[in-house]
């Protein structure tokens, strides 16, 4: 039997290729997965029944009535999708410079989350503590004389959750990027007996061009004077995350949101990484318009995009990703 014996300076004896070869090997060996417990479903909620509305600006995505988005996070559910994020789309008529409508226990939101919990006890819903949806001027909070409260905005902002948890919601989560909210929100839930309310902060949100889309899906977007550049983060800024990070995390929140997300994700394995907290990305209402036109015009193929594009999110260090593309994610990784 004859053996040969190789000049062994004339290859390499380490082939990082080797292991890619096999795909049983590859999965074997994959340094993060994704799955559909990774994925959060944001949704838009209207008034009336059987009513579906399109997004202009969000091909795919759709504004529903209440019956129709219960049944939809039935679907969302039984894909193994574990929480939904839900957005109110309010009558322009009911809003006002004071967004009193936000703390109105029979408002659209609480509705809607009364609604949910009836069907799907067990699926998670998150509430969006912010005033936009229901100020006149589109801002987070409230405004006067053009500057935008802080202080004055908490106090509605806490009388917003309070009705929202009161409705049965499993966590708020502040997206106002106001001063100390998270410590008030903790507060008023803990004196109203709503302890085991989870508070989900958006730490690090950024002033952002990459919100279009869902401000027109909202219905904010025409009403909104200025910018937001006031409370929410410059986009030049890295450090600066880490110090909201660490201050909400001080008062009290449970979970911390980088918001949007594929641009950042230098802050999402900064804030992981430095914290070690549960951390979420969303992958935002622009960074879904962009991705989701290129696939419709074939410039991309779907399915390999879309999963390429969560992966990077947890790969960064996210836990949970918050994405209109997650029923369609969840299907495909339900058919393999």
């Amino acid at each position: 039997m004859s053996i040969t014996i190789p000049n062994l300076g004339s290859f390499p004896r380490t082939r990082l290729r080797r292991p890619r070869r096999d795909d049983w090997s590859r999965r074997l060996l994959a340094e993060n997965t994704l799955t559909a417990a990774d994925l959060i479903w944001p949704v838009f909620v209207i008034e009336g029944r059987s009513a579906r509305q399109a997004v202009d600006s969000l091909p795919g995505v759709d504004r529903l009535s209440i019956d129709l988005l219960v049944e939809a996070a039935k679907e969302a559910f039984d894909l193994g999708i574990p929480a939904i994020a839900l957005f109110p789309c309010v009558d322009p008529a009911l809003k006002t410079p004071d967004a009193a409508e936000a703390a109105n226990p029979d408002n659209l939101v609480c509705r809607t989350v009364q609604a949910l919990k009836k069907a799907l006890p067990d699926m998670g819903v998150i509430c969006d503590v912010a005033l936009d949806p229901f100020n006149s001027d589109g801002h987070d909070g409230l405004v006067r004389d053009g500057q935008i409260l802080n202080d004055e905005s908490v106090e509605v902002l806490c009388r917003q959750a309070l009705v929202q948890a009161q409705a049965g919601c499993d966590v708020v989560a502040p997206s106002d990027m106001m001063d100390g909210r998270v410590a008030a929100l903790r507060d008023t839930l803990d004196a109203n007996d709503l302890d085991r309310v989870q508070i989900c902060s958006y730490a690090a949100k950024y002033a952002s061009a990459y919100y279009g889309p869902f401000r027109d899906a909202l219905g904010s977007g025409g009403a909104l004077k200025g910018d937001k550049k006031t409370y929410q983060m410059n986009p030049a800024n890295s450090d600066e995350a880490l110090r909201e990070v660490a201050l909400d995390i001080e008062e009290g929140a449970d979970m911390i949101m980088v918001k949007p997300g594929l641009p950042y994700l230098d802050i999402i394995h900064r804030v992981k990484t430095t914290f070690g907290v549960p951390t979420l990305a969303y992958q935002v209402s622009g960074e879904y318009a962009m991705l989701k036109g290129a696939i419709d015009r074939g410039w991309l193929k779907g399915d390999l995009a879309i999963e390429e594009t969560l992966m990077a999110f947890k790969r960064a260090g996210a836990d949970a990703v918050l994405t209109y593309f997650a029923v369609e994610m969840a299907k495909m990784l339900k058919a393999r």
